[in-house]
């Protein structure tokens, strides 16, 4: 396949996620059939197999309801369109993207959130290479599901993409991630091949007091979405010494919906019994615990908060800090690398995971072990 060629088919793909958002928007209505258009039946083999498969990861993973799973499927129809992926991949010539010996990339699977390893599916194929995959057993669907449009699409991709239950083997090189614990894994087992290994990291927001109540509401989506189990889940907010935090927890009841969900409130109630019983200090809207505390992994159910004094000092702090996060977000703030509140899930092709250049990684792997181009 040349490189056009899975652009096209990226874009495609990006195309039907769309099309099956706008017409099975976030609901169990029924899917009609057009038997007089080849196209109509096409697109609604293709719906089916995507809600029998949503379907399935709901049942397998509680966490992963309906809303989190179309809303992990819109931002990849987002980023896949023809313009954003020549823009991501424009420094660097096709020559470099279309190998003539593709290497084969192992590629172990995080499943906190779903989709969470598309970037490095994408990345892998893109740049003409094998991908290899091992899932996690809480989200082992919904990116075969994904695969198996892309081959509908271009049979190209049969042979360039693979996954598996059984232990990484033959591989040239791993992209591997986890957590802290699971570092100490992969180091171990896959330490010789070239690799990129992810452990634990986290996402804070800084609230400089001028905030409007609409971006506090967006500093929300950054918390809520997916239940705050992801990397660029806010966990913890800075808060100016004169901010007042019930003014945020009451911003926050726009997201009472999570009280419906019976694993998060299980911790939130936790959480909230071992407040209580110990006497720790923490604010409660009813939904979510809020806790001075200088960690940066709140648990589920639960926001820390921490006052500044000075944004400089502040400043300095985060830098110190950066191995343990993944985003920052709110208001511009001069040396700091800040995403709008609202948006730290939502993150373009060339927002890469632990600011590790997947694509460069990939490219100057081939060049280094000899691979001809």
């Amino acid at each position: 396949m040349t490189l056009k060629e899975r652009i096209g088919a990226f874009d495609h793909l990006g195309r039907i996620l769309k099309r099956y958002l706008e017409y099975v928007p976030s609901s169990d209505k029924s899917i009609a059939r057009d038997s007089t258009s080849h196209a109509n039946n096409l697109f609604s083999a293709q719906v089916e197999i995507i809600e029998k498969t949503l379907k399935e990861a709901c049942l397998i993973n509680p966490w992963f309801t309906r809303g989190n799973i179309t809303h992990a499927i819109s931002e990849i129809a987002r980023i896949l369109n023809q313009e954003n992926l020549n823009l991501w991949l424009n420094h660097w010539g096709e020559e470099y993207l279309s190998p003539k010996n593709p290497m084969k990339i192992g590629v172990i699977m995080a499943g906190n959130i779903p989709l969470v390893g598309f970037h490095d599916f994408l990345s892998v194929l893109i740049t003409g290479n094998k991908f290899i995959g091992k899932l996690s057993s809480r989200d082992d669907r919904l990116l075969p599901m994904i695969g198996d449009l892309l081959t509908g699409i271009h049979k190209g991709f049969q042979e360039m993409m693979e996954f598996t239950d059984e232990k990484l083997t033959g591989i040239d090189a791993i992209i591997a991630t986890g957590s802290n614990n699971t570092y100490r894994y992969f180091d171990y087992y896959f330490g010789k091949y070239p690799h990129i290994f992810r452990k634990n990291r986290n996402s804070t927001g800084i609230i400089q007091g001028n905030e409007t109540p609409v971006q506090l509401k967006s500093l929300g989506d950054d918390i809520f979405t997916y239940f705050g189990l992801g990397c660029r889940n806010i966990s913890k907010i800075f808060v100016p010494e004169i901010f007042s935090l019930t003014t945020l927890l009451d911003v926050l009841e726009k997201f009472s919906y999570v009280t419906e969900h019976h694993k998060y409130m299980n911790n939130y109630l936790y959480y909230r019994s071992v407040y209580l019983l110990n006497r720790i200090p923490h604010y409660d809207n009813g939904f979510i615990l809020l806790k001075q505390d200088d960690n940066y992994n709140s648990p589920i159910g639960v926001l820390f908060y921490e006052y500044y004094s000075s944004i400089e000092k502040l400043i300095e702090k985060i830098k110190l800090d950066s191995g343990q996060l993944q985003c920052i977000a709110g208001n511009e703030i001069p040396g700091l690398k800040t995403v709008p509140f609202g948006k730290t899930q939502s993150p373009e092709l060339w927002d890469y995971a632990d600011d590790v250049n997947t694509i460069e990684f990939l490219i100057n792997l081939v060049k280094k072990t000899g691979h001809d181009l």
